[in-house]
Order: C-alpha cells, then structure tokens, then sequence
C-alpha cells in the first residue's frame, strides 16, 4: 500500500473499536477509534458512494491542508477482517464486512459547531475567496447553502466532506480536456457573497502548489481504491490521469479562476438557482 505523500504524511492506523454511526449523510460515516488512541470519522470504502468518493477526500483534503487552510488530519484506517462481530445493528455490520481493507478517516473534532449560511456571512473576506478558489480547483460541488459542509472548532472554521469534489473521475473521457471545461456550479457557493476576490486569492495560492507536491500525493492513492476504469485503465494509469487532471486545472490560465470571479462580481450572486433542486448535483 503506497501511503506516504512527500512533505505531507498521512499516517496509517488500524481499527480498534467502532464507537457510533453519522447517519447525516447516504454514506453512513463512523466514529471509529484506532491503534493510536486517536478518533477518527471514517468514511468507509464499502458505503454506496464507492471508493472514489475516498479518492476525492484524500486529494482534496490533501490540498486543502497544503494551501494552509483547515482541514482535519488525514489517515488511513484498516479495518481488520472480523472488526464487525459484535456490532448488532445489521446495516453498520454489513457495511464494516464490506469495507475490510483500508479505508479513509478524518481527525474528529469533539464540540465542533456546523457553520450555517447566516453565518458564513460574517467570514473573513480573504479566506472566503481563498475557500472558493480551492473549491473551484476541485471542482467541489458540495459547498452550498443547503450544506456548507463547515465547521466552527476553536474559534476557527474547519472544512469537511470533501467527497463530491473531482466529479470527472466517476466518468473519465479525456482528464486534460475534463480539467478546461467550465465550472458553472461555483455559482450556488455558499461564500461567493462575502468573497473578496478571486483573481488576488489565486495570487496568494497558486505558488503553494506544484507538480512536485501533486505527484506523490496521488502515488499515495491505496491500489484498492482504484478499480479498473473501463476508459483510463488500471490503478497507475487512474493516478496518471488525477495527476494530469489536476495539473491541467492549475495551467494558466485558470479557468475555474475566471469561472469563480464572473459568479462573485455578478449582480444575483448568492441567489439560490431554483433548477438545483438536488442537492450536490452538477449540470451536465
């Protein structure tokens, strides 16, 4: 298992007790404790949504953590073969047996707060532009009104669920076209309203990101988590084609850059698109 990024670990550790499920979400996370002692919401490889939702929690919240922004610590989290035995609820109990392996979890933190809409408004301008630019470089949808998927831990915000980010990957054509294709969804991005802008938060970012940190990071990508893709191909052909997709977004010119500035500067910003009655749910 390829599990180390350089300049940026991430840790692996072992399951030790499941503690209680989230069930908030269609995937069905859990508070699971591990081998060192740490608690961790485990989004787990057997839910639903597939390993791929996995694969964009760990990019993603990769280079949220490399860009300086507050994103839980990151681990890998084996599951052993037997860990649902004594778990009674059937459900939880069937998707543990489905997920033995190695699966993705996130630092919990205790007493943390959802920031809602209202809320958001009050934040820092420059890093509400710097939250949408690195939404608008992973092209996460997931980040709106309905679900901000924010949390207020210590007086700071914290971002989470990150697995609705990189939707080209569920279907591959061409990752370098994929990547120069607009981002019309950045539009319904619960912090558009209070951004400052885009153009300058690119400014501060884009430096903090080169081909040297993308590379190892999707290397790290566990082999289980990539099945064989009927267009790309196997496992390190998939991590070829996150890489280029990802190292297209962030040529110049950036198009999501443009795409995010055009939704802040317009006059209806922050209007919520009656169409987008699903939540998360991108136009094709």
């Amino acid at each position: 298992m390829r599990n180390t990024f350089t300049g940026n670990d991430v840790r692996a550790v072992s399951a030790t007790r499941y503690v209680m499920p989230f069930r908030e979400g269609g995937s069905l996370p859990g508070l699971v404790e591990a081998s060192d002692d740490g608690m961790y919401v485990v989004k787990f490889r057997g839910a639903g949504q597939g390993p791929k939702t996995l694969v964009a929690e760990l990019l993603t919240g990769a280079i949220g953590r490399q860009l300086g922004l507050n994103v839980p610590e990151i681990v890998l989290v084996d599951i052993p073969a037997a860990f649902a035995r004594f778990e009674p609820d059937p459900e939880i109990a069937a998707l543990l047996d489905a997920s033995i392996g190695v699966n993705l979890g996130l630092d919990f933190l205790p007493g943390s707060l959802p920031v809602d809409a209202l809320s958001a408004a009050t934040m820092d301008p420059n890093l509400a532009a710097e939250i949408v630019w690195f939404d608008a470089l992973t092209a996460n949808v997931d980040r709106t009104t309905r679900n901000t998927n924010m949390l207020r831990w210590h007086d700071q915000v914290w971002l989470i669920d990150h697995g609705a980010a990189i939707y080209p990957h569920h279907r591959w054509s061409d990752p370098a076209e994929q990547a120069r294709r607009p981002f019309a969804a950045i539009s319904e991005h619960v912090l558009l309203p209070v951004a400052s802008s885009i153009v300058e938060a690119d400014n501060r970012l884009i430096e903090r990101l080169s081909e040297d940190f993308i590379w190892p990071m999707v290397a790290a990508i566990p082999d289980d988590w990539l099945g064989r893709d009927a267009v790309i191909g196997d496992a390190d052909a998939q991590r070829r084609a996150y890489f280029t997709w990802l190292s297209t977004r962030l040529d110049a010119p950036r198009r999501f850059v443009a795409d995010a500035e055009d939704a802040r500067t317009r006059s209806n910003v922050g209007e919520i698109d009656p169409d987008r009655r699903t939540r998360g749910r991108r136009r094709e």
